[in-house]
């Protein structure tokens, strides 16, 4: 190999582990079987690094097609972003308005739920927007409520609990007002910190979530699409399969 091609295909590789970690617009794989009856349910998903981590539109249409369902999935995410600059941003809006979506999911940056003026200021405005955007498109818009951090938010006071409840606060205000379905992964999380705490759905920063964490959110958005997760499914995410089962149950019940 030349010296040139070598450098070339260092600078290549540093590319996709570039794009890795901070998030980029991409079909999350795979378009929907036209070899079957099943009609086609396409789901975009915007959001930032608490969606592309572990993949989770490919995790929930790998769900969702082990369940018999004809699912195809794509997001829009980058580290950090927030609805507010999805609003703002044309690759958010033009994916939106670029395909035939059957549902769009909105997961906003992990701590403005937390925070009244951060709501007000940012994500209800944006929330708002997209939502009518959305549905002008012909799409249902689903908001994701995300998780609290595993030890809160100090700067401003908050326990883990004391985080979760003012996220699920915050999303459950909007949603009434624009009469949003939410998912309820962070509700959902926090029964399994209750019920069976063995279960590891944080990564090691406290924020992000472990493959079983975003098997959960998998699950809990299921449940508003097609209603009850599929207990004891063959598709695991590589979980064990006990692990799986309790997630999916207590997603069921949230």
């Amino acid at each position: 190999m030349s010296s040139t091609v070598a450098r070339l295909l260092v600078l290549f590789l540093g590319l996709l582990i570039g794009l890795a970690a901070f998030g980029v617009t991409r079909l999350a794989g795979g378009s929907c079987s036209p070899f079957t009856r099943t009609p086609c349910v396409r789901v975009l998903f915007l959001g930032n690094s608490y969606t592309y981590v572990n993949d989770l539109p490919t995790a929930f249409r790998d769900l969702a097609r082990t369940a018999g369902q004809n699912v195809e999935t794509s997001m829009v995410a980058s580290g950090g972003e927030t609805l507010a600059q999805h609003a703002a941003t044309s690759d958010s809006v033009n994916a939106i308005n670029g395909s035939h979506w059957q549902f769009v999911i909105l997961q906003e940056q992990s701590e403005i739920p937390s925070v009244e003026s951060f709501r007000q200021t940012q994500m209800y405005p944006a929330a708002r927007s997209l939502v009518a955007t959305v549905r002008s498109d012909g799409a249902t818009p689903i908001l994701l409520e995300t998780w609290a951090h595993q030890a809160g938010w100090s700067d401003y006071g908050l326990s883990y609990s004391g985080m979760q409840a003012a996220i699920d606060q915050g999303h459950g205000a909007i949603a009434g007002e624009l009469k949003v379905t939410v998912a309820p992964a962070g509700q959902a999380w926090q029964a399994v910190v209750r019920e069976d705490p063995g279960i590891v759905l944080w990564q090691s920063d406290g924020s992000h979530p472990t493959p079983a964490g975003t098997f959960l959110a998998a699950c809990a958005l299921y449940t508003r699409i097609f209603g009850p997760c599929p207990v004891g499914s063959s598709y695991t995410d590589g979980l064990s399969s006990a692990v799986a089962g309790v997630l999916e149950a207590i997603a069921n019940q949230n």
